[in-house]
């Protein structure tokens, strides 16, 4: 087994070890003794226990960012597929942290190990919202003269929808017609176009 043992396999099974355990209890020995392997095997691949858990929250952050990627297939507007990128986030954070709570938990503590992750899974969603938006300045449907700011003032004024800081509020009855009103401003915002000052103004 030690032969064939991957960096892969090593991952799948630190993520069911964390699943099961938890990441307070989670080891690396319990990931070596779910593989058949001895310890040292793993610590081949991975030399300490923070690098493989930021590692195992790489692999779960790439699967995120994949199922996230932007819908340009659709035949929708740059606005229809801005709501539909925020959506699917939102309802995926929701669904996580409602029907998964113990995988959510174990998923905050992992990231928070990380001063790297954060900012990594961040910059991946919030160059979606850039794709998004560049599209929409190229069909003229939205304007902006810098995407990225504007990319990242959209995440900023989404924050309620998408920061687990916030995960309590998503059971409140209300919360999509909130999302709904926030992110229908948000796009007339993109959709501002700003006319000539009459002739004296300032």
């Amino acid at each position: 087994m030690a032969e064939m043992l991957t960096g892969e396999a090593i991952l799948a099974a630190t993520e069911e070890v964390l699943r099961r355990y938890g990441p307070a209890k989670a080891t690396v020995v319990d990931v070596a003794k779910a593989l058949g392997v001895s310890h040292g095997s793993v610590y081949r691949h991975f030399p300490t226990k923070a690098a493989l858990r930021e590692a195992v929250t790489r692999r779960w952050l790439d699967a995120i960012h994949t199922e996230m990627e932007p819908r340009f297939d659709q035949g929708l507007t740059a606005a229809e597929t801005l709501r539909d990128w925020l959506q699917r986030l939102f309802d995926r954070k929701r669904h996580s942290h409602v029907d998964e709570p113990e995988l959510f938990a174990t998923f905050q503590v992992l990231v928070k190990e990380s001063d790297a992750i954060p900012t990594y899974h961040v910059g991946h969603l919030v160059g979606h919202v850039a794709r998004i938006i560049s599209a929409g300045v190229e069909t003229r449907e939205f304007v902006t003269d810098d995407v990225q700011k504007t990319a990242q003032a959209v995440w900023d004024a989404t924050d309620m929808f998408h920061h687990p800081a916030h995960a309590q509020e998503w059971g409140d009855p209300h919360i999509q017609g909130a999302f709904d009103a926030v992110v229908s401003l948000v796009i007339a915002g993109l959709r501002y176009n700003r006319t000539p000052s009459a002739a004296g103004d300032a």
